[in-house]
């Protein structure tokens, strides 16, 4: 197959470029200077004589977040071959035999019957965070993993599904909450936060230190406060930080407290409770008693 190119040659200045895309050179056809070889097509890979048929380069492509991460074959209704002839009367039962057991083992093994459980509540979960593909994808590859290190037995597929979700979330630091996740999931905290720390310590997952300006703006942004009150608790964070008296600290609270003092100092009137329920991890306890230790420990003026 060759095709024109609309540059001139250099060596006869003759608009005669053509691409062969069978040999994969550009040479003209006027002089014969080959200018490149070994091009790639990029051209489609079907030919179509018929409007109906698929046009598409590939299939879908490989996911970890499908149970046979989507390499799985299935024997159509067709009634036809590969050559588009109808089967043969006498090897329409055996075709028929064979597609109902294709059917029925592609899911018989108790590990693809589990992956479908898991990735069918991932998806779930996708549409309620609004999670991005890379999140999925990396959720999905954590759960693997657990399965192959047989954490699963004794365990609800959801829960470990849930520990890897918050884990991925820890990685990447995206603020949602164990909490949020447990009531997203519809299971107890105390078993996601057990789950969790032993998802943790069996696969040797290296984690980041929750940050908790990352927890601060998802919160701001949920209470609905100025710009300037935002710069006023990012400024209490960093100087908490850098005489270390966040450490060691639930970062959601610490963010919750310094939002709160924020909204004193530039008189929003913004109650605990309303930031308890747009951090939805933490309590009023906590805030007043992190709202103490800033104001001793920063000395600051309400």
């Amino acid at each position: 197959m060759e095709e024109w190119y609309s540059k001139n040659c250099p060596r006869c200045a003759q608009q005669k470029m053509i691409i062969d895309s069978t040999r994969g050179e550009l040479f003209c056809q006027h002089c014969g200077l080959v200018l490149e070889e070994n091009l790639e097509h990029s051209g489609p890979e079907w030919r179509s004589y018929d409007d109906t048929l698929t046009q598409s380069r590939v299939g879908s492509p490989i996911s970890l977040a499908m149970h046979d991460m989507g390499l799985n074959t299935v024997i159509g209704n067709s009634g036809k071959d590969a050559y588009g002839k109808p089967i043969p009367l006498d090897s329409r039962d055996k075709i028929e035999r064979l597609r109902m057991w294709d059917s029925r083992t592609s899911v018989n093994p108790s590990e693809d019957r589990n992956y479908r459980q898991a990735f069918s509540e991932l998806e779930r979960l996708k549409d309620k965070l609004a999670l991005s593909h890379m999140m999925v994808q990396e959720t999905a590859y954590v759960y693997r993993k657990a399965h192959l290190n047989h954490l699963c037995r004794g365990r609800s597929t959801s829960v470990i599904l849930a520990a890897s979700l918050y884990a991925v979330c820890r990685k990447n630091e995206i603020p949602h909450t164990l909490s949020e996740i447990a009531n997203l999931a519809n299971i107890d905290r105390k078993v996601l936060s057990r789950s969790y720390r032993k998802l943790v310590q069996e696969l040797d997952l290296q984690l980041p230190v929750a940050d908790p300006v990352k927890s601060l703006v998802f919160i701001a942004s949920k209470v609905d406060v100025r710009e300037r009150t935002k710069r006023t608790a990012l400024n209490i964070l960093e100087r908490a930080k850098k005489i270390g008296i966040s450490s060691g600290k639930d970062p959601v609270g610490f963010a919750s407290a310094a939002l709160y003092i924020s909204c004193q100092i530039n008189g929003e009137s913004k109650s605990q409770k309303a930031i308890v329920l747009a951090s939805s991890s933490t309590t009023e306890m906590t805030i007043r008693n992190r709202c103490k230790e800033l104001r001793e420990s920063l000395e600051l003026k309400l």
